[in-house]
């Protein structure tokens, strides 16, 4: 009985210390609260004294705030890559300090911060919170990544649980719900990943985390209670907060911190053909007479890569046996009103001058890519290297750009991309940094210096990049983000509708994917077979309604092509003469996204914030403030089970508006889910009552005709604006002031319609157009055609009027 006790009396003793040792361990493990010891107020924020660091809250504007927090002696002083604004104005704000915490009130927010823990909260003036920072919010903590002592940076936020959260860029075999509230992101760019590190939420706020290093974004923490950001390697958290509520407010926020989006030339919102390849100038000369001589609406062609075949990436020729007048080539497509495009890369093969010259002045990079087709290791230029920027787009303009008059530029390759060996990449040596500290901005910083180049070097002609990667800020220098090397198959088509909408949530207003999707097994797609030509043909209608319209991939798929039957040919038809006829609706929401900061493809969140079944929905979308967009992603024909399917989808109709199905004219009420028709000639598309839609003439290309007469389709039901944007379509003037706008506005309790007066001017400028106005009902004002005959013809001369209807 002794041994008995004095053995369970031992156990005790062992479990006593071992309770110790646990609870010191797991007291080391958690974040240390960082106490507020004091505070001092200056022009900008609030610099807050820790016990253990430092802390500053920065008024940028009455609803943006900037959160930077270190455990050192002092913050970082190098300049932020990805925000351009320098907060020159500074924003009157007050500070209250409190028993337990300080409140910072500017004209729009309260920002209380907790003295015991430093962790902030977001309210309204009311008090209302909008979000809060957890108790463990902020984090720096030690750690090895390939091998490179670092820090891990975490910050931490509540969520309730019906938030919703939005953005964090482009994923394109992302195949899970458009919402990341409940789930996680890989959010370090490599090959198809990408990252925009910008977060939107329906409870009225936007984050965005100005740190470059690979990262993750965790939405499920504490039983979906919580989500934090991880990014792996930096020495301070510096965060943004923009407050909306609304999300279009937001993203203007987030743009007027990181640089607007300049217009692309009026032809860059037409029909893009490419394919991966043409290999010479006769068999692109033949695509150019193709679609001119059928009559086809096209504005782009594209020169894909290896037209230097058989020299080394990099050399910047067009191989002679294969281009041998690259100038009239060039010439030949202008000609014909047809724009041109080239894909040159940020890689370079050794044995060429532009290499030889890169390298003498340091600025190529230890960072290869594995040629596919030569299975060479070829090596990435320093894009971080403001010279070897410099030099990069010299070599460019010089051999390829200026010299031929290349109209656009497709910038592939752009990670930069070396394959699985991304620790490679962390250990690299750029000129402003080890390379795991600007992981993730090779993109925008290659960007930058080829739009810095255009900009001075050819001041007359608006630039346009194709890219494979983008990253905040990116949108400033002229970028569409594309959704990389995607497989034509329906999967991969469904993937793509949540990714365009997120990244345009996230701030970057261009986007497209490859219709028809890049490669099978690596392979062209056999297109004149039935489910490939279903595919084709529903990626086709979506891409009608993405902000850049583009074929491209393996194998002949121009609306041309002897691949598609008939039937088919004319569904592609139908709907790139739609594209066409939006042109002025387009176009002046293009005027919005650079003098507003508007978005054109948007989340449906974006217009109906208060209505929660939206919040799930992964492949609706508005385009612009009156087509609600439904793509037909499921294979509804030509599946081993198609005689089983429904030849329609599932559509929800948001509560707060009616919605007008623009093929028929029915007008149906929302709040309901309905099974929309969606026969392969249909895109199920429906237009909000209180919509106005500029539509213009048939055309073959975007400038063929002025907007001088304009078919102008009232949706009644609620009353309606829309404002109408102009310019030269093409060069950079808009920015000294030439443009014009007009707005119309639909009371739909009196039936009139209302002219402004214009305001502004540009050389060409229209002095009087016709307006044929069309009251949509039924089927009258219905489908692509014009409309045989309207309600009521007005002449405008640029004089404000009111029309009776």
């Amino acid at each position: 009985m002794m041994f008995k006790q004095v053995f369970h009396k031992g156990a005790k003793v062992r479990q006593s210390i071992a309770w110790f040792i646990f609870l010191l361990v797991g007291l080391s493990a958690m974040p240390a609260m960082a106490v507020i010891k004091s505070f001092k107020k200056s022009a900008d924020g609030v610099a807050f004294t820790l016990d253990k660091g430092l802390m500053k809250v920065l008024i940028r504007r009455d609803d943006i705030v900037e959160v930077k927090y270190t455990i050192f002696d002092a913050f970082e002083t190098k300049s932020s890559l990805v925000v351009s604004n320098k907060w020159v104005q500074h924003s009157a704000y007050q500070v209250t300090d409190g028993k337990t915490e300080v409140v910072i009130t500017t004209a729009k927010l309260k920002v209380k911060i907790n003295k015991a823990t430093n962790a902030i909260t977001y309210t309204d003036l009311k008090g209302n919170v909008i979000t809060a920072e957890d108790s463990d919010n902020k984090s720096i903590t030690p750690a090895t990544i390939a091998g490179i002592s670092t820090y891990n940076v975490t910050t931490q936020f509540a969520s309730p649980k019906d938030e919703a959260l939005f953005g964090l860029g482009c994923h394109p075999l992302d195949s899970m719900s458009i919402n990341y509230k409940g789930r996680n992101q890989d959010l370090a760019i490599k090959y198809l990943t990408g990252a925009i590190p910008v977060l939107v939420s329906t409870k009225g706020y936007g984050l965005m985390w100005d740190n470059y290093s690979a990262s993750n974004f965790y939405g499920a923490e504490a039983d979906n209670t919580k989500f934090k950001y991880v990014s792996e390697s930096g020495k301070q958290v510096d965060y943004f907060f923009f407050y909306g509520p609304g999300f279009d407010h937001i993203i203007d926020l987030y743009r007027t911190a990181t640089g607007k989006a300049p217009m692309f030339g009026k032809w860059a919102y037409g029909l893009f053909q490419s394919q991966d390849r043409y290999l010479s100038e006769d068999e692109i000369l033949t695509v150019k007479d193709n679609y001119r001589n059928n009559h086809i609406p096209v504005d782009v062609i594209v020169q894909d890569w290896y037209y230097w075949d058989p020299l080394p990436i990099g050399s910047h020729v067009m191989k002679p046996e294969r281009y041998p007048h690259p100038q009239k080539l060039v010439d030949a497509l202008h000609a014909a009103n047809i724009h041109a495009m080239i894909s040159i890369w940020p890689v370079f093969g050794k044995g060429t001058p532009n290499y030889d010259a890169l390298n003498k002045m340091g600025g190529l990079t230890d960072i290869t890519w594995d040629n596919v087709v030569t299975h060479t290791f070829d090596t990435y230029y320093d894009a971080h290297n403001p010279k070897a920027r410099e030099l990069y787009w010299d070599q460019a303009r010089d051999s390829l750009i200026k010299r031929y008059g290349w109209d656009a530029w497709w910038i592939d390759q752009c990670e930069p991309d070396n394959g699985a060996l991304l620790d490679a990449r962390r250990q690299s040596n750029f000129a402003i940094g080890k390379g795991i500290d600007y992981f993730n901005t090779y993109s925008l910083q290659h960007t930058k210096g080829v739009y810095e180049g255009w900009r001075r070097d050819i001041p007359g002609k608006r630039a346009f990049f194709l890219v494979r990667q983008s990253f905040a800020g990116e949108q400033r220098n002229a970028s569409t983000l594309w959704s990389s090397d995607i497989e034509c198959t329906f999967h991969d088509f469904k993937d793509q509708v949540p990714q365009g909408i997120n990244t345009c949530t996230s701030g970057i207003p261009y986007w497209t994917s490859d219709i028809g999707g890049y490669h099978y097994h690596w392979k062209p797609a056999d297109w004149s077979q039935p489910d490939k030509r279903e595919l084709f043909t529903r990626w086709f209608q979506f891409g009608t309604f993405c902000p850049i319209f583009r074929i491209h991939g393996k194998g002949e798929r121009a609306i041309f092509s002897k691949n598609w039957d008939e039937n088919t040919r004319s569904i592609l038809l139908n709907f790139d003469k739609l594209r066409y006829r939006l042109m002025p609706y387009i176009y002046s929401l293009a005027g919005r996204v650079t003098n507003d900061n508007y978005t054109i493809m948007r989340s449906l969140a974006f217009d109906y914030r208060g209505d929660s079944k939206v919040y799930g929905i992964p492949d609706q979308y508005m385009f612009g403030p009156a087509f609600m967009v439904n793509p037909v992603t499921e294979q509804l024909y030509t599946s081993s089970d198609a005689d089983k399917k429904a030849k329609a989808r599932q559509v929800y109709l948001p509560a707060a508006s009616k919605w007008y199905n623009f093929w028929t004219g029915e007008l149906l009420d929302g709040g309901q889910t309905i099974s929309a028709a969606a026969p392969i000639e249909i895109l199920p598309l429906y237009v909000k009552a209180g919509s106005i839609i500029p539509m213009g003439p048939d055309v073959e290309y975007a400038t063929e005709k002025p907007n001088s007469n304009i078919e102008l389709r009232i949706y009644p039901g609620a009353n309606a604006s829309f404002k109408f944007y102009e310019d030269e379509n093409d060069n950079y003037n808009y920015e000294k002031g030439q443009s014009a706008t007009f707005t119309l506005s639909w009371n739909d309790k009196t039936r009139k319609l209302s002219i402004s007066d214009t305001k502004g001017h540009f050389p060409g400028q229209l002095k009087s157009r016709t307006f044929n106005i069309v009251m949509v009902k039924g089927a009258h004002g219905s489908d692509v055609a014009l409309t045989a005959k309207a309600d009521k013809v007005v002449k405008y001369a640029g004089k404000a009027m009111v029309v009776a209807l």
